[in-house]
This record gives C-alpha cells, structure tokens and sequence, in this order.
C-alpha cells in the first residue's frame, strides 16, 4: 500500500512519521511529495497535493502537514474520495482546508474527525500531530480499516477553494494560486479557458508576454505564457523568475490582456 507525505517540515521530523507508520504497517511503500512547502503555507501545500494526489493508484493514503493551528482546537480529519472507474484516495491531515482541493478534484468526498483515541498514540505531543495523530491513522487504513472506524461524519471542515479566474471580452483575470520553486507563477486560470494560440502576444503588467507552449521557445530571461502540466496559465521567465520579474507573490491579482 502507498503512502504519500506532503509538509512543511523540512528534515529530521518526516523520519519519526516514517518510523511510526512502518511501526503499524511495515509493508507500506512511503512517497515523499514533499517536505519543502513553505512553512505555514497552507495554500501552496493543498496546491501541491492536489496536483499529485490524482498520478497515485487506487487506495493510496496521503498524509499532509502544514499545520499552523498544531496543537489548537482545529480537528483533525480523515477524507475518503472516489471518482467512478479511478478508485480511492484517502487523505489525512489537519481541518485548514489543505486536503480538500485534492480531495475535490478526486470526486465525491466524506469527511471524518478522528476520535477514536485507539488509533494515535498514547502520548499526544502539542507540537507535532504528524507524528502522533495522523500518521498512525493513515498506516491502519492502510491496513485495510474502514474510515468510519477514526470518527464520525463532519459536514463543517475548513474549505479551501481556488475559485476560478474570470474571463471578459480582452482579457483574463485571476489570482495567483502558487510560485513553483523555479518563480514560475501559476495562475487559477484553467486551460478551458484559454483560447491563445502559440506566438500570440500578450500583455502583463504593461509587458509584452509572448504565449508559448514551452519555455524552451523563448531566449533565455525572456518572459512567457503557457498551459503548464498542472492545467492552468502559467507566466515564467526562461531560466528566471517571473516572481521576481513581475514582481508578485501567491495571492496577487494577475490580468492578461489581448
């Protein structure tokens, strides 16, 4: 059974996740997505997540930790999601909203809140729920446990929703939803939304951005639009950063115009 990891945590502490799952599933096959989301960026992780969860087989278990509210009141939380013919995917991990994107684009989804305490471990730390609660959860579905066993049926869990740009009668205009490590910007704009041909030229920021369908095709530090492999607009900069060049950070509105 495959179990992925997704967190902010950075080295030494996805270790003791790894060690207490193998603890309970010693067969479990553990994929690390990551462990470099930026610290506390709940946004960029559920980004994350969503654009990987969906490349895993059926009955996989990912494990996702940004988790600010560690330690608080906020729940924890199991989901179960199934698309017709794709299978399941079972996501575990704090009620921020980190899960619930990649949960969405999966299918249909249940929420559960963990109670039963004969699934975490006997000593509960305050700082690291990882550890404690969701990884021993996420190793005894794994197992085979049914999700109902954790808890019951929530219907108020933190949502977390891109939304979806806009599009109008010159332009497209949306909100930047992540900043790749290579200062790539991924915009909420989807692909069904974009009617650009390769070489058209467009305008960013009072720049002219040339749409592309690879960044190869542009001169090394010159600006470009393209559908990059997670679906939506994507602005870069060959071999830089369009962060930087634009000047943005995650969560900037972003107008292309034609």
């Amino acid at each position: 059974m495959v179990i992925t990891l997704l967190s902010d945590f950075g080295d030494v502490y996805p270790a003791s996740m790894k060690g207490v799952i193998l603890g309970i599933n010693p067969d479990a096959n553990i994929v690390d997505i990551s462990h470099s989301v930026p610290r506390h960026d709940v946004h960029a992780g559920a980004f994350m997540l969503m654009n990987c969860a969906r490349y895993f087989p059926s009955g996989t278990v990912h494990i996702a930790v940004v988790d600010p509210g560690v330690g608080t009141r906020r729940r924890p939380i199991a989901i179960r999601a199934e698309a017709p013919g794709s299978g399941l995917q079972y996501f575990i991990g704090p009620d921020n909203g980190i899960l619930i994107p990649a949960a969405r684009s999966i299918g249909d989804f249940e929420v559960y809140e963990i109670t039963n305490k004969k699934l975490i471990r006997e000593s509960i730390s305050g700082t690291f729920h990882g550890r404690d609660i969701f990884a021993p959860v996420g190793a005894h579905i794994s197992n085979g446990m049914d999700i109902g066993d954790v808890g019951e049926l929530v219907f108020d869990f933190v949502n977390l929703d891109f939304v979806v740009g806009i599009k109008k009668k010159r332009s497209l205009e949306g909100r930047i939803i992540f900043i790749d490590s290579f200062g790539n910007i991924v915009t909420n704009i989807p692909s069904g939304m974009v009617e650009f041909r390769q070489g058209d030229v467009l305008e960013i920021e009072k720049k002219h951005v040339l749409f592309q369908s690879a960044y190869g095709f542009c001169k090394k530090g010159e600006p470009l639009a393209l559908i990059g492999s997670h679906g939506y607009l994507e602005i870069a900069v060959n071999q830089g950063s369009a962060a930087e060049f634009f000047d943005k950070k995650q969560g900037d509105k972003i107008i292309i115009k034609t």
